[in-house]
């Protein structure tokens, strides 16, 4: 991100990002920090515009403010297009048709597996997990997982590089959920949330066979 890292500013950014919606109250608690120290950053990245907020009526007392990050906040979050753009993508259908689209997308798919698989080997299930969290860190995914079960897991991705182009093709979204199945050994990987579909985030629920 272009805020310093770690910075009280890149922690309520980062925190309105998971949670698209706080209060200066809830920032605080959740930050462990006063309410004054976090009104004096909100109040910053305000003035900034990379920060929004609403107010919304209480049934007494005066409107609370429940903040947001703004449009120009989304842009310092990683978006990494990995060499593709969506005007690139549109000229190849154009020339060559979907079946090239196709491709594009599966070819990636492998390349990614085949170099996410090496990270994998020996590796236990939880490893397993902790390790595709980390890679999807490093490409700018805010991944974050929680684990349900001995054999479940939930994998949460709070921000999508690509998201201009999954959002005009879904292809990029179905062939990240075929190479988690691939990396993860397992076909019970379900896409629950997606941020192409309008959700604030991605989320999986992945589930392993019990040995």
């Amino acid at each position: 991100m272009k805020i310093q890292k770690q910075s009280t500013k890149d922690k309520i950014l980062d925190s309105l990002k998971k949670q698209p919606e706080l209060s200066v109250i809830q920032l605080a608690s959740e930050l462990n920090l006063t309410q004054i120290a976090i009104r004096k950053q909100v109040n910053l990245l305000l003035k900034d515009g990379f920060i929004q907020y609403r107010e919304e009526k209480q049934e007494m007392g005066r409107p609370i403010q429940l903040f947001s990050v703004s449009e120009k906040g989304e842009r310092l979050f990683p978006k990494n297009y990995e060499g593709i753009t969506v005007d690139f993508l549109n000229d190849i259908r154009e020339l060559h048709g979907n079946e090239a689209i196709h491709y594009l997308f599966k070819k990636r798919e492998l390349r990614l597996s085949e170099c996410y698989n090496k990270h994998m080997i020996g590796k236990s299930t939880v490893e397993k997990m902790k390790e595709l969290a980390a890679l999807q860190n490093e490409k700018g995914y805010m991944a974050d997982i929680k684990q349900l079960s001995d054999s479940t897991f939930e994998l949460i991705e709070y921000n999508c590089p690509i998201f201009e182009v999954a959002k005009q093709y879904k292809l990029a979204c179905t062939c990240e959920t075929a190479m988690f199945k691939n990396v993860l050994e397992t076909e019970q990987v379900e896409r629950v949330m997606c941020q192409s579909d309008g959700d604030n985030h991605c989320r999986f629920l992945i589930k392993f066979t019990e040995k």
